[in-house]
């Protein structure tokens, strides 16, 4: 059961992640924003203006739901277009007033969502969420897309104990791997035995599942949100579908898109602030190093 404590940790930590990214694009010029990101087709602007819409969304949803009702209402069965749709009033604007409207967003959606009892649910596109599991999918929007933004301006991101509510929603939306893909997921349960940033370690699922998956947190993440390639993350399995999973994991529902490629990173400063990690040892795949010892998210844009 989610406790009063972690409801307020979760929200605190969507905060926290939304200023961190804030600081990556608040002092950069013009031509900046219209640089490509690793999403094809999507510059900087996209990444802002796309969670500029869908904070928005988030605030309709969780301060005026009968609003937000309606305007579901009329969506189309065309995801993408619908995406391209809800940016396209931010896209018109002009960098400084993008960032504005972010941020406008960003503070309306924080304190809507944080507002609304822990015990009530969020209507959202799919389902109602809990609000904690709405903030937690708002953290996954801005870690994959600040990741992106991060990837362009050759920012080595500082992990942090937050991510644990991020890596909390990859274990609990596992099979949207399968959805997305229209496949059916297996009849499995899934362990994950997860290394935060601080060295904690974290455990989700059963301990006597079969199929397992460990290694650290930040490295689930990217690879959940498709940041990252598999080769290039210290995360390792045990058991046929899990070994499949990591193959195909995603935290959204949306079309997977390309990804990202082995070694597509290698230039770039590290995600942690460590020594260089390991690759896992896979039958076929990789080094022979040792490692290292649902619910609809917010959004899935194209691009992903």
């Amino acid at each position: 059961m989610t406790t009063v404590t972690s409801q307020k940790d979760v929200h605190a930590a969507l905060a926290e992640e939304g200023a961190e990214l804030d600081r990556m694009v608040a002092g950069m010029d013009p031509a900046q924003w219209a640089l490509p990101t690793p999403a094809p087709g999507w510059t900087v602007k996209h990444q802002i203006a796309h969670l500029a819409s869908v904070f928005g969304l988030a605030a309709m949803a969780a301060g005026d739901p009968v609003a937000f009702g309606k305007l579901a209402a009329g969506l189309g069965d065309d995801f993408d277009a619908n995406v391209r749709a809800a940016m396209a009033p931010y896209l018109a604007q002009e960098p400084q007033q993008l960032l504005a409207s972010w941020r406008a967003q960003r503070a309306a959606a924080e304190r809507a969502v944080a507002a609304v009892p822990p015990d009530q649910m969020v209507p959202w596109l799919v389902r109602p969420l809990p609000p904690s599991v709405l903030a937690a999918a708002g953290m996954m929007e801005l870690f994959g897309h600040g990741q992106d933004i991060a990837d362009t301006l050759g920012i080595g991101r500082a992990r942090t104990d937050r991510i644990r509510h991020l890596a909390g929603f990859v274990t609990r939306t596992w099979d949207f791997a399968y959805l997305a893909r229209g496949l059916t997921p297996p009849d499995v349960e899934f362990r994950f035995e997860l290394t935060g940033p601080s060295g904690a370690r974290w455990e989700f699922g059963p301990a006597d599942a079969a199929q397992r998956v460990s290694g650290p947190a930040v490295d689930l993440c990217l690879l959940a949100t498709r940041r990252r390639h598999r080769d290039d993350l210290a995360l390792s399995a045990a058991g046929t579908e899990a070994d499949h999973w990591l193959d195909i994991a995603q935290a959204y529902r949306g079309s997977p898109g390309q990804g990202r490629t082995a070694g597509q990173f290698t230039d770039l400063p590290p995600v942690l602030p460590a020594p260089a990690r390991a690759q896992v040892s896979r039958p076929g795949r990789g080094s022979d190093l040792p490692a290292p010892a649902g619910l609809r998210p917010w959004h899935a844009p194209a691009g992903r």
